[in-house]
């Protein structure tokens, strides 16, 4: 559906994933069981890290913050995918277009954060152990959370106030699986100078280098001094402390880079949707798996609380 220019876009339709009558039932199902996988493995983290005594640590604190933010990152963009499948309506307001933008945009930047404070509790733990419980006390651990929920959501604010510039679209199709930005950029046939400047200088060097940066310094410090550790199971204990936020970190900043930073001979609308698809739902369903198999302290809570369960 071509739009003119300068007119007002009341509503976006949303293509999906494909437009394969055959293999939309498959990807509803696939969408749905990734769904409820992620849900159910991330709240069951966030419940262990709540009702058991024994993880409220400064680690497993920033570990619930995770798990809410992949459960509501997930949420908030699958939850178009399966309602467009059981009724057909594929249309979304201009107004809840850019809300979801906005709001996915401020949790995946809240997460990146939260991961570099996470880094940063890692460092303390093996670098300077002794005094670890007095820099991660409550207090600081909530100050923490906070700045990264509240940047999060502040640094995506230029990129939305870019796009609320644009005044016409070359359609209002939207071929992707939610409102994301690059998506609406691609769609507009307004300049997009501004928004690609701010994407590259704010969103590239700001959200993602920055926190990049103080995880990479962070487990340079953390390597060298497990390297220092003389005996072999301090090294694989102290390595072991740092094993799932590091694989974490990894599997988010491979995701990201795969999306955004692509050669643009690549950079197509549905390889997009595929690298967007893994970032959003892959990734968020992997985290419990991390964390709980690759932890006894969670694997020990999840007995616990199952012992209590059926007592």
């Amino acid at each position: 559906m071509s739009i003119q220019n300068q007119t007002p876009i009341k509503y976006f339709i949303i293509t999906g994933i494909s437009d394969v009558p055959v293999i939309q039932a498959l990807v509803f199902l696939f969408v749905l069981l990734i769904y409820l996988i992620t849900v159910t493995g991330n709240i069951s983290i966030l419940l262990l890290v709540c009702l058991d005594s024994h993880l409220h640590t400064p680690m497993y604190f920033f570990l619930g913050n995770l798990s809410f933010l992949d459960v509501f990152c997930l949420t908030i963009t699958l939850h178009k995918i399966l309602l467009s499948y059981m009724s057909g309506d594929k249309t979304v307001s201009f107004a809840n277009c850019m809300s979801q933008m906005y709001i996915f945009s401020s949790l995946t930047c809240s997460e990146l954060l939260i991961l570099t404070a996470m880094g940063y509790d890692r460092y303390v733990a093996v670098c300077n152990p002794l005094m670890y419980h007095f820099v991660m006390n409550s207090s600081i651990c909530i100050l923490l959370a906070m700045v990264c929920w509240v940047l999060g959501f502040a640094e995506v604010i230029p990129h939305m106030w870019a796009i609320s510039r644009f005044s016409c679209y070359k359609s209002n199709v939207i071929n992707h699986y939610f409102c994301d930005i690059l998506p609406i950029m691609k769609l507009s046939c307004s300049d997009t100078t501004l928004l690609k400047l701010i994407i590259f200088i704010e969103g590239l060097l700001v959200v993602s280098f920055i926190p990049f940066l103080f995880t990479f310094i962070s487990y340079i410090f953390i390597i060298a001094a497990i390297l220092r550790i003389r005996s072999s199971t301090g090294r694989r204990k102290a390595f072991y402390t740092c094993s799932s936020h590091l694989t974490v970190v990894i599997l988010l900043y491979m995701s990201l880079v795969c999306q955004y930073l692509r050669p643009s001979s690549t950079d197509t609308l549905d390889s997009n949707k595929l690298f967007s698809l893994f970032n959003t739902a892959a990734v968020p369903v992997f985290n419990p798996f991390i964390y709980s198999l690759k932890n006894k302290d969670v694997k020990s809570a999840a007995r616990r609380q199952l012992k209590w369960l059926m007592l």
